[in-house]
Protein backbone atom coordinates (compact mmCIF):
# COMPACT_ATOMS: atom_id res chain seq x y z
CA UNK A 1 0.00 0.00 0.00
CA UNK A 2 1.43 3.69 -0.70
CA UNK A 3 1.47 6.40 1.16
CA UNK A 4 -1.12 8.30 -0.54
CA UNK A 5 -3.68 5.30 0.14
CA UNK A 6 -2.81 5.41 3.60
CA UNK A 7 -3.99 9.04 3.79
CA UNK A 8 -7.01 10.10 3.64
CA UNK A 9 -7.60 12.93 3.23
CA UNK A 10 -4.47 14.48 2.93
CA UNK A 11 -3.25 16.23 6.83
CA UNK A 12 -0.49 18.64 6.59
CA UNK A 13 1.76 19.56 9.46
CA UNK A 14 0.54 22.35 12.04
CA UNK A 15 0.71 25.79 11.17
CA UNK A 16 1.31 28.84 13.53
CA UNK A 17 -0.69 32.44 12.46
CA UNK A 18 1.78 35.28 12.29
CA UNK A 19 1.51 38.35 14.30
CA UNK A 20 1.43 40.05 10.81
CA UNK A 21 -1.66 38.12 9.66
CA UNK A 22 -4.27 39.55 12.17
CA UNK A 23 -5.82 42.45 10.68
CA UNK A 24 -7.46 45.09 12.70
CA UNK A 25 -10.36 43.28 14.37
CA UNK A 26 -7.96 40.84 15.98
CA UNK A 27 -8.54 38.12 13.95
CA UNK A 28 -7.02 36.12 10.98
CA UNK A 29 -7.22 38.44 7.72
CA UNK A 30 -8.89 36.76 4.99
CA UNK A 31 -6.19 36.63 2.82
CA UNK A 32 -4.12 34.56 4.85
CA UNK A 33 -6.93 31.94 4.96
CA UNK A 34 -5.51 31.63 1.48
CA UNK A 35 -1.56 31.51 2.42
CA UNK A 36 -2.85 27.93 4.69
CA UNK A 37 -5.15 26.43 2.34
CA UNK A 38 -2.10 27.05 -0.08
CA UNK A 39 0.36 25.81 1.89
CA UNK A 40 -1.92 23.00 2.62
CA UNK A 41 -2.15 21.91 -1.14
CA UNK A 42 1.63 22.29 -1.16
CA UNK A 43 1.88 19.35 1.27
CA UNK A 44 -0.54 17.63 -0.98
CA UNK A 45 1.25 18.68 -4.36
CA UNK A 46 4.78 17.42 -3.21
CA UNK A 47 3.28 13.93 -2.40
CA UNK A 48 2.03 14.00 -6.34
CA UNK A 49 5.69 15.26 -7.45
CA UNK A 50 4.21 18.10 -8.35
CA UNK A 51 6.27 20.47 -6.16
CA UNK A 52 9.08 22.93 -7.27
CA UNK A 53 11.84 20.16 -7.94
CA UNK A 54 8.92 19.14 -10.89
CA UNK A 55 8.33 22.81 -11.97
CA UNK A 56 11.94 23.01 -12.27
CA UNK A 57 12.95 19.45 -13.97
CA UNK A 58 10.07 19.14 -16.78
CA UNK A 59 8.47 22.77 -16.47
CA UNK A 60 5.41 21.68 -15.31
CA UNK A 61 3.12 22.90 -12.49
CA UNK A 62 0.06 23.55 -10.68
CA UNK A 63 -2.13 26.91 -11.00
CA UNK A 64 -5.49 27.66 -9.17
CA UNK A 65 -8.54 28.33 -11.67
CA UNK A 66 -10.97 29.10 -8.91
CA UNK A 67 -11.69 28.98 -5.48
CA UNK A 68 -14.41 29.30 -3.03
CA UNK A 69 -13.50 29.88 0.66
CA UNK A 70 -16.35 29.71 3.42
CA UNK A 71 -15.21 31.66 6.69
CA UNK A 72 -17.01 29.63 9.39
CA UNK A 73 -15.23 30.36 12.99
CA UNK A 74 -12.04 32.80 13.64
CA UNK A 75 -8.69 32.17 14.62
CA UNK A 76 -6.46 34.40 16.59
CA UNK A 77 -2.95 35.07 17.13
CA UNK A 78 -1.14 31.65 18.87
CA UNK A 79 -3.51 28.98 17.20
CA UNK A 80 -2.28 26.60 15.40
CA UNK A 81 -4.22 24.91 12.32
CA UNK A 82 -3.73 22.26 9.78
CA UNK A 83 -5.52 22.00 6.38
CA UNK A 84 -7.07 19.08 4.88
CA UNK A 85 -6.74 17.81 1.44
CA UNK A 86 -9.65 15.85 -0.28
CA UNK A 87 -9.53 14.95 -4.02
CA UNK A 88 -13.25 15.27 -5.47
CA UNK A 89 -13.07 14.42 -8.70
CA UNK A 90 -10.32 15.04 -11.46
CA UNK A 91 -9.42 14.28 -15.69
CA UNK A 92 -6.43 14.27 -17.02
CA UNK A 93 -5.42 18.35 -16.82
CA UNK A 94 -7.05 19.27 -13.69
CA UNK A 95 -8.37 18.58 -9.80
CA UNK A 96 -11.40 19.48 -8.14
CA UNK A 97 -10.08 19.50 -4.74
CA UNK A 98 -11.91 20.74 -1.04
CA UNK A 99 -10.02 21.64 2.24
CA UNK A 100 -10.97 22.08 5.59
CA UNK A 101 -8.77 24.60 8.16
CA UNK A 102 -8.84 22.53 11.66
CA UNK A 103 -7.62 24.21 14.62
CA UNK A 104 -5.67 22.10 16.61
CA UNK A 105 -8.43 21.55 19.18
CA UNK A 106 -10.19 19.76 16.07
CA UNK A 107 -13.03 22.45 14.98
CA UNK A 108 -13.44 23.63 11.58
CA UNK A 109 -12.11 27.21 11.18
CA UNK A 110 -13.11 27.52 7.36
CA UNK A 111 -13.33 25.15 4.44
CA UNK A 112 -12.38 26.07 0.60
CA UNK A 113 -13.13 24.32 -2.90
CA UNK A 114 -10.52 24.64 -5.19
CA UNK A 115 -10.04 23.60 -9.52
CA UNK A 116 -6.19 23.09 -9.75
CA UNK A 117 -5.02 23.25 -13.28
CA UNK A 118 -1.44 21.41 -14.72
CA UNK A 119 -0.39 23.79 -16.32
CA UNK A 120 3.09 23.48 -19.05
CA UNK A 121 5.00 26.26 -18.17
CA UNK A 122 6.66 26.84 -21.55
CA UNK A 123 3.48 27.96 -22.81
CA UNK A 124 2.50 28.55 -19.92
CA UNK A 125 -0.58 26.37 -20.88
CA UNK A 126 -3.17 23.68 -19.83
CA UNK A 127 -1.41 20.20 -20.54
CA UNK A 128 -2.33 16.45 -19.82
CA UNK A 129 -0.49 15.06 -16.50
CA UNK A 130 3.05 13.51 -16.86
CA UNK A 131 1.76 9.38 -16.52
CA UNK A 132 3.77 9.14 -13.45
CA UNK A 133 1.57 12.51 -11.30
CA UNK A 134 -1.17 11.01 -13.28
CA UNK A 135 -1.08 7.58 -11.69
CA UNK A 136 0.22 9.30 -8.11
CA UNK A 137 -3.28 11.33 -9.01
CA UNK A 138 -5.54 8.29 -9.15
CA UNK A 139 -4.17 6.43 -6.86
CA UNK A 140 -4.98 9.33 -4.33
CA UNK A 141 -8.56 9.94 -5.90
CA UNK A 142 -8.89 6.57 -5.11
CA UNK A 143 -8.31 6.66 -1.36
CA UNK A 144 -10.56 9.77 -1.13
CA UNK A 145 -13.22 8.51 -2.69
CA UNK A 146 -14.35 6.45 0.16
CA UNK A 147 -14.24 9.74 2.05
CA UNK A 148 -18.02 11.39 2.46
CA UNK A 149 -18.64 14.25 0.17
CA UNK A 150 -18.93 17.31 1.87
CA UNK A 151 -21.71 19.32 2.24
CA UNK A 152 -20.21 22.62 1.03
CA UNK A 153 -19.13 21.13 -2.36
CA UNK A 154 -20.61 22.95 -5.20
CA UNK A 155 -21.85 25.68 -3.47
CA UNK A 156 -22.48 29.03 -4.77
CA UNK A 157 -22.47 32.44 -3.56
CA UNK A 158 -26.13 34.16 -3.72
CA UNK A 159 -28.63 35.80 -1.41
CA UNK A 160 -31.62 34.23 -0.74
CA UNK A 161 -34.53 35.51 -1.48
CA UNK A 162 -38.12 34.38 0.19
Amino acid sequence: MSVISQNAPIISPLMELQADWIDYNGHLNMAFYNVLFDRGCDHAFEMLDLGPERAESDRVTIYTAEVHVCYLREIHLGDRVQATYQIIDHDEKRIHAFQELRHEDGWVSATSETLSLHVNMDGPKVAPFLPDTMAKVEAMASAHSTLVRPDQVGRSIGITRK
